[in-house]
């Protein structure tokens, strides 16, 4: 059956051009077909049978970094990351196995495979190997070079692999929380996931790693696979909903955006659409989670000039801002600096910066100018890919700075180390 990309969604934008202003892809090309408004006239006439899906469609829908800072500006309440998410699936359907998809479908979402290939990766990066090809690419192109920066260290041991089952509270126990290790972040960052489980440890809350937990389906679903993620959902609800935790406990901004939409993904489903419901109501975000039960300050505050960079999909797809913001200020104190443009997209996107690059280095050049001269020493921000995308400008440019998580932050502060 072929894919639709819903009327009632496309019928909501009014066309009133708000949206413009704050799309990045609009911003890099001046392009109408390359705004939002744009792409909604484009899905428009594709379902009217106008236009075909064809590869200049796919292109621009591709484009797009489904940052849905559109969704903040506009007026209607157009849910556009649904819309661009829909028009994907159009053309993932319309498109043979692609690397990317390949890539997506059976390595990431299939975690002892996944585990195999950073295994390799990690052989790559600590035997000197991956030195000797920088130093090779550096003089050779630095375009390729910049693209290699790209890649963060892999862990040396994922979270799951360092953590038990079950890990009581510190002191009188607040409940139980359950808290998902991700793919990417277990992966690349897998010591964010023992800051967040001690941090929360430390607050009186038992935490549970679900053993059984599987790929929240954010990556596959953002490009258009319109089944897998729908099986990694059902598959998390029952292992989440088997551990009784009070609430789900996400560290990455676009893994935290993906669970809240189980509801939504799986409102057709007869025997998951109220379990998803029930699921998706109890996932917060870290910074959220802290906020609204509360948590221990610090003795000393952070000591260096910080920033707070807010992830596309914290602040615009879970509208999640005042409690990052609230948490980081507390935390640095006298130390805060303000970020032009901090609801900006950075260029990650997922695998954005990998598959367009070219793109991804432009929104890169503009936010790190904007920390530049914010004057930060400390940036803090809460996506495993904001953290390598920014983490990469950094090096790309020689400069001082570091880009932190808001777990790793509190969790030092706690053990008085230095950020």
């Amino acid at each position: 059956m072929t894919p639709r990309i819903p009327d009632d969604l496309l019928t909501q934008c009014m066309h009133c051009g708000l949206c413009l202003p704050v799309c990045p892809t609009y911003a890099l090309t001046g392009m109408e077909k390359s705004s939002p408004r744009g792409r909604i006239r484009l899905m428009k006439s594709v379902m009217e049978g106008a236009l075909p899906v064809s590869h200049e469609f796919a292109e621009e829908m591709n484009f797009c970094l489904d940052c849905q800072a559109c969704e903040t500006a506009c007026p209607a309440g157009v849910k556009y990351g649904e819309l661009v998410e829909s028009a994907r699936v159009l053309v993932d359907e319309n498109r043979p196995l692609t690397l990317k998809k390949f890539i997506l479908r059976y390595i990431v979402s299939k975690r002892p495979v996944l585990k195999f290939v950073a295994g390799l990766l990690r052989v790559y990066q600590i035997s000197g190997i991956e030195k000797g090809v920088l130093v090779l690419l550096r003089k050779l192109s630095s375009n390729l070079y910049a693209r290699a920066l790209l890649m963060p260290r892999i862990s040396r041991r994922s979270a799951r692999a360092t953590l038990p089952e079950t890990i009581e509270s510190q002191g009188n126990s607040r409940g139980t929380v359950a808290v998902l290790t991700g793919c990417v972040m277990d992966v690349f960052y897998s010591d964010i996931n023992v800051d967040t489980v001690e941090v929360l440890v430390r607050n009186n809350w038992k935490v549970v790693i679900p053993r059984k937990q599987v790929c929240c389906g954010s990556l596959s679903g953002h490009y258009g696979d319109s089944e897998l993620p729908k099986r990694l959902a059902r598959e998390n609800i029952k292992v989440f909903e088997e551990t009784g935790a009070l609430y789900y406990v996400i560290n990455s901004a676009g893994c935290g955006a993906f669970m809240k939409g189980y509801a939504s993904l799986l409102s057709d489903d007869p025997e998951f659409s109220q379990k998803a419901a029930r699921f998706s109501s109890k996932v917060l975000d870290f910074s959220e989670f802290l906020f609204k039960t509360g948590y221990e300050i610090p003795q000393r505050a952070i000591g260096k000039k910080t920033v707070y960079h807010e992830a596309c999909h914290l602040v615009h797809s879970q509208k999640v801002s005042k409690e990052p913001n609230a948490i980081v200020s507390q935390l640095a104190g006298t130390n805060i600096c303000e970020l032009n443009e901090s609801t900006w997209c950075c260029g990650s996107a997922g695998i954005y910066n990998i598959v367009r690059y070219e793109d991804a280095a432009k929104l890169l050049e503009r936010k790190m100018e904007n920390i530049i001269a914010s004057g930060a020493e400390i940036v803090i921000t809460g996506n495993p890919g904001c953290l390598a995308q920014i983490d990469a400008g950094i090096k790309q440019r020689g400069l001082p700075l570091k880009v932190v998580h808001p777990a790793t932050v509190l969790n030092r502060l706690y053990k008085s180390e230095e950020i």
